[in-house]
């Protein structure tokens, strides 16, 4: 199956641009994109209400009408999957890439190599979602995909894996053990927690939080890295 990318942006020479920029890195990687293109986020979600097959969403940030950030958290309520990268001539809006998990922002003009890049992350973001770990409780022996999973909570003997389901798998072991299972988008986080980097939607000095509501402390002295961290994530 074509790996599937929506262009949404109301400037024709943006859209054309950033196909022309697609079409380039398909072609030299012997790669096939099915490439869908939109003038509004109005456009896009009819399109997206009769199809939802979406890998990754290049989307403006200013728009008439709906603008991109709106869009990307009316997307994120239905998909946690598609990778969305940001397409602005501004810097002001990073901070609402923690509200929808944007993987990128890509500032106008887009530079070739710097979408290559990005692309190339989306790339490497569907492949490391068929990624998986095995875990045994009591009761069951679950393989889960390590995108599927929020957190890791040691206490005592035991470790909690919470997962984006809302479920939560008890087995016995240590969080070292795990940070050695799973890949560099989890971040050990006091001696508590092995967090899933990529689905954390903000983060205070105190607490970060999840797109489900939940929220976890943030230990004394974590922040600065943690915050590091999910910036080198975007």
């Amino acid at each position: 199956m074509a790996y599937k990318i929506h262009i949404v942006d109301d400037s024709p020479s943006d859209v054309k641009h950033l196909s022309e920029l697609t079409a380039s890195f398909a072609n030299r990687h012997g790669l096939t994109f099915d490439v869908r293109c939109h003038s509004s986020a109005e456009s896009f979600l009819f399109y997206y209400e009769g199809d939802k097959s979406c890998d990754l969403l290049l989307l403006d940030i200013e728009m008439p009408g709906m603008d991109g950030v709106t869009l990307a958290k009316r997307i994120r309520e239905q998909n946690e999957g598609v990778s969305i990268v940001f397409i602005t001539g501004y810097t002001d809006y990073i901070a609402d890439g923690y509200d929808v998990s944007a993987l990128h922002y890509l500032i106008k003009p887009v530079s070739e190599e710097k979408f290559e890049e990005v692309l190339g992350r989306a790339l490497a973001r569907r492949q490391r979602e068929e990624r998986t770990i095995i875990l045994k409780t009591n009761t069951e022996t679950v393989k889960l995909p390590l995108s599927h999973i929020y957190y890791f909570e040691a206490f005592r003997n035991y470790v909690n894996v919470i997962t984006r389901d809302g479920n939560a798998y008890t087995v016995r072991g240590t969080l070292s053990y795990f940070e050695n299972e799973v890949d560099s988008h989890f971040m050990r986080v006091g001696r508590s927690y092995l967090v899933n980097l990529t689905k954390l939607r903000r983060i205070t000095r105190t607490e970060m939080s999840f797109p489900d509501g939940k929220t976890l402390p943030v230990p004394r002295g974590y922040y600065e890295a943690l915050n590091q961290a999910i910036i080198k994530k975007l």
